[in-house]
């Protein structure tokens, strides 16, 4: 993993960068290693301290999350920057209590960052160590209500050296022998004290309280091109789902949408839906589109001329109604060109 620092390595005292450790941590969260690694590549190439992170663009840092989700992450990440550079003298805190003021960063976060950046002891309960826990305990209640406790048992885990290659290790075993399905019992280094093993439960822990029916909401999303080929779109308010991201105008999304245009002209039902699933709710977008004159006046909104306009700026939802609008139609492409 391109922010880590080799055990051998840091066994002999050298640390790791607590900016990439931090940008990691915020990445991976509910997010695979797999994913993040491009996406922690790119960004400490445009923005290689957080120096430079602190001073770049909102819309730049937004542009560059896209794809990768959950984007009150990357606005989080903007502002932890700023407050970074400005209250603390573009140093990151090295305790546990003093990273848990930052924005964005919550019990967790803090603590990978205090452990493994600073060798602090600390804690770390991410999902790979709540299944570790549960098995090496055989604690069949189930999460998030029997977290409390899970973390209870790693704290008498967690060691006073080298707490950063520790945490780093226990969550690895998490992530690739004590694995959700099959774990690979046979090689763990904790096997013999594995309370689970014995059982022979380990296989079904954690167990997790049922969820409920995922509900789904619906909504318009309007497409609009110009003549000269312009696209029209908007940035999302802040606060909110897609937060301070690019995206093409909508309604609101709920169970009996209200129509919302952005522009006063004849719209047309595509005959596509595009879906995308958030956390709490699958998403149903109607996608509506329309071909307006130069000039136009949206009502809300901005054109973007179609060579300045690039569909990775946009979040994920977005993108799935970019790559289904029927924009390859001759006649489109004729007047983008």
């Amino acid at each position: 993993m391109p922010w880590r620092v080799d055990p051998v390595d840091s066994k002999a005292g050298k640390r790791p960068d607590p900016y990439f450790i931090w940008m990691s941590e915020v990445m991976l969260q509910q997010t695979t290693v797999a994913a993040v690694k491009e996406y922690f590549r790119k960004f400490t190439t445009i923005w290689p301290t957080v120096h430079d992170l602190a001073a770049a663009e909102d819309a730049d840092v937004m542009a560059a999350w896209a794809g990768l989700g959950y984007y009150a992450r990357a606005r989080n990440l903007l502002k932890c920057a700023r407050v970074v550079v400005n209250d603390h003298g573009g140093a990151f805190p090295d305790s546990y209590d003093t990273l848990l003021t930052l924005p964005g960063v919550g019990p967790y976060t803090a603590a990978a960052v205090a452990s493994i950046a600073f060798n602090r002891k600390a804690t770390v309960l991410d999902g790979n160590v709540e299944r570790v826990m549960a098995r090496m305990h055989d604690i069949h209640d189930p999460l998030p209500g029997v977290k409390p406790v899970l973390m209870q048992y790693a704290e008498t885990f967690t060691p006073n050296g080298r707490a950063g290659d520790y945490a780093q290790a226990v969550m690895d075993l998490g992530a690739t022998i004590c694995t959700p399905k099959n774990p690979a019992c046979g090689i763990c280094p904790w096997r013999d004290p594995c309370a689970a093993r014995v059982a022979g439960t380990a296989a079904e822990l954690p167990k997790k309280t049922p969820k409920k029916k995922t509900p789904i909401r619906l909504g318009y999303v309007y497409v609009a091109r110009r003549d000269d080929g312009a696209w029209l779109l908007e940035t999302r308010p802040e606060k909110g789902l897609l937060g301070g991201m690019l995206a093409f105008p909508s309604s609101d999304w709920s169970d009996d949408p209200t129509p919302d245009p952005p522009i006063d002209t004849e719209w047309i039902d595509s005959g596509y839906e595009a879906r995308h699933t958030f956390t709490h709710f699958h998403l149903r977008l109607k996608i509506m589109t329309a071909d307006v004159a130069n000039p136009t006046s949206p009502d809300r909104g901005h054109f973007v001329n179609h060579n300045e306009f690039s569909p990775t700026a946009l979040p994920t939802a977005m993108r799935k109604v970019f790559d289904l609008i029927p924009r390859r139609d001759a006649t489109i492409e004729n007047k983008a060109r």
